[in-house]
């Protein structure tokens, strides 16, 4: 999807024109891809613009950038008010968040311990990742041939740059085979999670995600679904799934920051029930909750002014 330019991006502490938030060619983590990021949105609410579990994001940055011994120059709480500045300047109503920590330039090596860590937030608009009518029509589903990296290769703990070759490896051959997304396995076959988001398999009315040690990222999103579950009574829990757990399953749904709730009617053409009443009931309690029309989730809701 296009990227539509915004006034401003946040660079090291400073405001930036769009076109002037340039980095060097020979700017580490351009060429070794050790840099984290994350992925926020921000809705319309009736009070202004409101950043989505922004905290819990910036946590998870700090996270990201702990396992690889990456020193984060901005606190979680400079990071929380530098997002709110970038959305403010922007003056959009709802828009996608980008902040990303990497090396810089200076240094050139696979050591990053000389390296300057350097921090942007940008924002722009973005609608739903999958398409506005993944709740209801459904997306396809290919179970990728590129197997999902180990816990001692790339750590998937991590939301690293360089993690995301091979999401785009798996990304791209479902597109060129016709499909709308991929699921991809770890090393002993059991399903990790899709290439941008966490996975939900509904079967015998249970709601089942796989763990973190199946090499899926702890999810944010994957963390209110599991909340919204449990307050309506339904059954989620993490668990171990395989290939044909998927293609028996009784409803289907990925769920992440860009895709938000999106029901899947196919797996590797094995037709799926779309969209269930467990993903249909969630998608839109999930819609109502990220704008802040849902009371008991309002602190998940962090307004901008």
């Amino acid at each position: 999807m296009p990227i539509t330019p915004t006034s401003k991006i946040w660079m090291n502490g400073e405001l930036v024109d769009w076109d002037d938030a340039t980095v060097h060619i020979l700017t580490h983590s351009l060429h070794y891809g050790m840099g984290v990021f994350e992925g926020i949105r921000a809705y319309e609410t009736d009070a202004g613009p409101a950043v989505f579990r922004l905290t819990e994001h910036m946590e998870r940055l700090h996270r990201s950038a702990q396992i690889l011994m990456m020193e984060m120059p901005y606190s979680v709480e400079e990071l929380v008010e530098a997002t709110k500045l970038v959305v403010r300047e922007s003056g959009l109503p709802s828009c996608y968040i980008r902040p990303i920590a990497y090396y810089g330039y200076g240094e050139m090596g696979l050591n990053t311990l000389p390296c300057s860590v350097d921090v942007a937030i940008a924002c722009w608009p973005w609608g739903a990742y999958l398409g506005d009518d993944a709740v209801d029509k459904g997306v396809r589903m290919k179970i990728s041939s590129w197997t999902r990296h180990g816990h001692n290769t790339m750590p998937p703990a991590s939301k690293t740059t360089g993690n995301y070759v091979n999401s785009s490896l798996a990304k791209v051959e479902a597109l060129k085979a016709g499909y709308d997304e991929a699921i991809m396995l770890n090393a002993e076959g059991l399903v990790s999670e899709c290439t941008g988001e966490n996975l939900f398999c509904a079967r015998r009315g249970r709601l089942i995600t796989p763990p973190l040690s199946a090499g899926a990222l702890e999810g944010i999103t994957q963390s209110t679904v599991m909340t919204i579950a449990a307050d309506f009574g339904f059954e989620a829990v993490e668990g171990d799934l395989t290939r044909s757990d998927l293609y028996v399953c009784d409803e289907l749904f990925v769920v992440g920051t860009a895709a938000e709730v999106s029901a899947v009617n196919s797996v590797d053409d094995r037709p799926i029930p779309c969209p269930g009443p467990m993903t249909r009931a969630i998608a839109e309690e999930y819609a109502k909750t990220v704008r802040g029309q849902v009371d008991k989730y309002k602190d998940w809701v962090e307004h901008v002014r």
